[in-house]
């Protein structure tokens, strides 16, 4: 999605003398921004051939998006720098705008500049200052939204605080890809009759005890835990144990009840959204002022594994 980023002066359109010539400049870019080497955040389009960049000194990208592991909780994580103390726009810190007869194939960071720079304006910020902050969603990729997996007890709409933790393994339900603490994956707990991938949405429950499968520790009610229920492989997931071939597997077989108590979680994949938004304030560009310019976020997915302790 297009977000144009304009730089207002006398209107949408700057008009300026620049060695005789009339030069009309229109800031429309894309949001997504990029990164590379120590530490530049870039943007860049085709038409017209331009690019805008922000040099970063004192912080590499890691640092940006760092995490540490909560205190109180250590299966759980927070960032380490939401927010970086405002940045100066110097002869370190620079901010810079390009044009180009025609965009290079890379532009930046590269240990040896490519041949066809093709540079045909570069604008240098002569002040200013940028703000840097992040922020991190996660998620168990479990298939029910978040707001789905809270009990919401203190009435905020914030599954995160004073969060519902129904197998009290230290990880909240919405973070949690096995919610009952079974060893079968939330997302496997449902037969998906209405076809919307969500076990919160027409829940599958096997014993009828009014509780959903992926929140009933013992599915089929056969007083073996769903988890015990490794009959044929103890690798921590009873969806591949079967002891009646045709009957579907064990937990979910009330007539078959031998317990195999287990030993152990299986491990936790959580999703991770890392969104670093940069704004700059006051930017002073040759024959441009702007007072707040929003630069634009990257964006950065990735996941963290998790093994709760076994209880």
């Amino acid at each position: 999605m297009r977000k144009s980023l304009y730089i207002f002066f006398l209107g949408l359109l700057v008009t300026a003398c620049n060695d005789g010539d009339i030069i009309t400049v229109n800031f429309d870019f894309e949001d997504e921004l990029q990164h590379c080497g120590e530490l530049v955040f870039y943007k860049s389009k085709d038409e017209p051939a331009e690019s805008l960049s922000l040099k970063v000194t004192g912080y590499t990208f890691e640092e940006i998006i760092e995490t540490n592991t909560v205190t109180a909780n250590p299966l759980l994580v927070t960032l380490v720098n939401p927010s970086i103390p405002e940045i100066f726009i110097n002869t370190s810190n620079t901010f810079n705008y390009r044009t180009y007869s025609s965009l290079p194939t890379s532009p930046f960071c590269n240990d040896v500049p490519p041949a066809d720079l093709n540079i045909t304006r570069d604008s240098a910020a002569t002040s200013g200052s940028a703000f840097i902050t992040t922020t991190l969603t996660e998620d168990d990729n479990d298939g029910i939204p978040a707001e789905d997996e809270d009990d919401n007890l203190d009435g905020d709409d914030d599954p995160a605080t004073n969060p519902t933790d129904t197998d009290g393994d230290g990880l909240p339900n919405y973070l949690d890809a096995d919610d009952d603490g079974d060893n079968v994956l939330t997302k496997n707990e449902d037969d998906n009759d209405d076809e919307d991938n969500n076990p919160f949405t027409n829940p599958r429950d096997t014993d009828g005890d009014g509780i959903p499968d992926y929140l009933d520790t013992d599915d089929d009610n056969d007083g073996v835990l769903t988890r015990n229920e490794e009959n044929i492989s103890q690798d921590q997931n009873p969806t591949n144990d079967v002891t009646t071939i045709g009957a579907g597997a064990d937990f979910l077989n009330p007539l078959v009840s031998t317990n195999v108590p287990a030993t152990a979680y299986r491990a936790h994949v959580i999703k991770q959204v890392f969104e670093v938004r940069i704004d700059l304030n006051n930017v002073q560009l040759p024959n441009i002022t702007q007072q707040i310019l929003y630069f634009g976020t990257e964006t950065v997915n990735t996941d963290r594994t998790v093994t709760p302790n076994f209880n």
